[in-house]
């Protein structure tokens, strides 16, 4: 058991119940938590319906980021609710154009040692000035928000030592994607990462962010750097200095795994299509055409990434075959970058400037051609993820992305012949916070009428789990199925706080042309009285945080879903609505099912009380029938919120 090391300390501070060896059930204090719009309406909706006056965290903010495009009403509506339910119930409002969440709230409200809890999972992002800051569904947050602990494993705590420091063209994205290489997007559920060592003052926070941020494709719970001196300087450039506490693992502290990566030994690297884990060098790919090119998003968008950008486009120009653009991560860094002339120096070179938003990153615009080859400073590059089938999206840091803007191709910036600017931290960043409402005391919010348009729907509420699942596989599915796959984003956003239109789309990239989708398949059976069950092998459920990838299959009828694993939000996510996660105890037995098969469960209540083992049979579509044997991980709490159908109904 790790022992002495940042992340114990914070779990020591907020600890309210629950063991302290990795696996245990653990409930600890949220001190702040975060949305953003696309998740942020159905949190609200939740909170409505518990039936709490005003939040009770330290802190709560509610970003506006995501759904920014306007194509039909239902994006501002559900902006304009947003920030009514934010002046009634005593949330702070960032106002679209204000920025990304997660560069926000690192600028303007993130402190070293404090808890956060995010609609969102990429909140790790916290974790680069010492914050446990942790993803997690819209209805986790709504219950941190209403007071309530978060529950969670206790996890093991993976240490990476890094020492030396970044070379010249070296990016703490470049260490990122080292670290996809060595732990890959699965395996790592109830895990947290701490970066210790020498290696670390040689980072800026902006680096550590981004090293965080993209922690979330681990699969782990959070990653965190500790709060030192370099932390101070960034909290003091932003005005914040007193929020400032020194925390660092102590000498002797023990890891339950420990990483050792020399950071000069680091080589230019970009995640190729499709996952964040498929790791390659720069060399291996070789000088492949690039068409697009999209730098920003939550993961490489700080001042730092963007003056180092401008400073390689200035006075040059792009190639003429390649589409740059660029998106700040805030309205602090555009204003910024406006004023010192290094915006000019972008347009000038030919990019095209994008709102601060998450935009591209989530498939809100700037969708490649067919078979184009587009690189991006994001964090996921899922298939599909960029609005275009079969698209051919890599990971890359700024510098990597700006050569290959300059050249028009898979370019190693050490090889551009170019000097390399080295941009020094920000001594005082740009503070205006005018685009920041803060809550109203208590009895001025009580007067707030919430303003609620037609396309705002109401959370769906789920029926108890029945004695008995008599289901029908509905789909198979193989490994690392993202939540992108089971709920789409990009033009389907727009639905999220519209369940019943929102989840005709459930596991639309399986759709056949002329057969049934799994939404038209899983109502049927749901209004014949029977389940829909889904299968899968290893990580279902990974990428965003979004819970509506419980929420609509809930309510379509699904009952369970049984995989060789499953990923640590969307588990929670599952419990929070119902649907019993459930795993195969003999992973073979994922081979001896198909597609369409009966799986029936009898006394699955009484099961899950019991033990830890659940028998279920097999009907084959021939009439055959064979017993499994399935698993579950699921602490008391957990039971007691599936039985009656889900927290809404507990």
């Amino acid at each position: 058991m790790a022992k002495g090391t940042v992340i114990q300390k914070i779990l020591d501070t907020h600890h309210l119940s629950g063991g302290k060896n990795p696996g245990q059930p653990v409930s600890i204090r949220i001190d702040q938590t975060l949305t953003q719009d696309a998740t942020g309406t159905m949190a609200y909706l939740e909170l409505e319906a518990m039936g709490v006056d005003r939040v009770r965290a330290e802190l709560s903010v509610s970003y506006v980021d995501h759904n920014m495009m306007q194509n039909g009403p239902e994006n501002q509506n559900d902006h304009l609710y947003l920030q009514s339910v934010a002046a009634a119930k005593g949330v702070y409002f960032s106002r679209p154009g204000n920025g990304i969440c997660h560069q926000v709230h690192l600028e303007r409200f993130g402190v070293p040692g404090k808890t956060l809890l995010g609609s969102d999972s990429h909140t790790p992002t916290g974790g680069g000035v010492g914050m446990m800051a942790i993803g997690a569904g819209g209805l986790d947050v709504a219950l941190a928000m209403a007071g309530k602990p978060f529950r969670m494993s206790y996890p093991k705590i993976i240490g990476v030592n890094l020492s030396g420091h970044l070379r010249p063209w070296l990016s703490a994205k470049d260490l990122i994607l080292k670290m996809l290489s060595i732990l890959t997007t699965k395996g790592n559920v109830g895990c947290m990462v701490e970066y210790f060592g020498s290696g670390v003052e040689s980072l800026s926070v902006p680096e550590r962010a981004t090293i965080t941020n993209m922690g979330a494709e681990l699969g782990v719970t959070t990653s965190v750097f500790p709060s030192d001196g370099r932390t101070k300087s960034f909290l003091e450039a932003q005005g914040r200095g007193a929020s400032w506490m020194e925390l660092r693992a102590d000498a002797d502290a023990e890891y339950d795994r420990v990483i050792e990566i020399d950071l000069k030994k680091l080589v230019p690297m970009a995640a190729a299509p499709s996952s964040p884990d498929n790791i390659k060098t720069l060399a291996e790919i070789g000088e492949i055409p690039v068409h697009q090119v999209i730098i920003g998003s939550c993961t490489n968008s700080s001042y730092q990434d963007l003056m180092l950008v401008a400073k390689l486009l200035k006075n040059r120009k792009i190639a003429k075959h390649v589409s740059l653009s660029i998106s700040p991560g805030s309205r602090q860094v555009l204003q910024m970058i406006s004023e010192n002339g290094a915006l000019a120096d972008m347009i000038s070179a030919g990019a095209r400037i994008l709102e601060t938003s998450c935009g591209a990153c989530i498939g809100q615009g700037m969708s490649p051609a067919n078979d184009a080859v587009t690189l991006r400073t994001f964090n996921r590059n899922f298939p599909g993820r960029t609005g275009t089938k079969g698209d051919k999206s890599y990971l890359v840091s700024p510098a990597v992305a700006t050569a290959a803007a300059l050249t028009g191709k898979f370019t190693d910036p050490r090889l551009l012949g170019i000097k390399f600017p080295r941009i020094n931290e920000a001594k005082s960043f740009l503070v205006d916070n005018d685009m920041i409402i803060p809550p109203m005391p208590a009895e001025d919010a009580l007067k707030v009428e919430i303003i609620r348009k037609p396309t705002i729907g109401k959370p769906p509420v789920n029926s108890p789990l029945p004695e008995n699942i008599n289901g029908e596989i509905i789909l198979k599915v193989g490994d690392k199925i993202t939540t992108d796959h089971i709920m789409p984003a990009g033009i389907h956003l727009k639905h999220r706080s519209n369940i019943p239109e929102y989840s005709k789309v459930v596991f639309e990239c399986f759709s056949e042309p002329g057969k049934p989708t799994f939404a038209q398949h899983a109502t049927a059976l749901r209004d014949s009285g029977k389940h829909g069950i889904i299968v899968a092998r290893e990580s279902y459920g990974q990428g965003s945080s979004r819970e509506h990838a419980a929420i609509c299959p809930m309510y379509l009828g699904v009952k369970a879903v049984v995989a060789i694993s499953i990923e640590r939000i969307h588990a929670a996510n599952l419990v929070n609505f119902g649907i019993v996660p459930l795993l195969f105890a003999n992973p073979a037995d994922y081979d001896r099912i198909a597609q369409g098969d009966l799986l029936n469960i009898c006394e699955i209540r009484r099961q899950l009380e019991v033990g830890k083992l659940v028998k279920a049979e097999i009907v084959r579509v021939n009439g055959e029938k064979m017993e499994i044997e399935l698993s579950h991980g699921l602490s008391e709490e957990d039971i007691s919120i599936i039985l009656p159908g889900g927290c809404l109904n507990c």
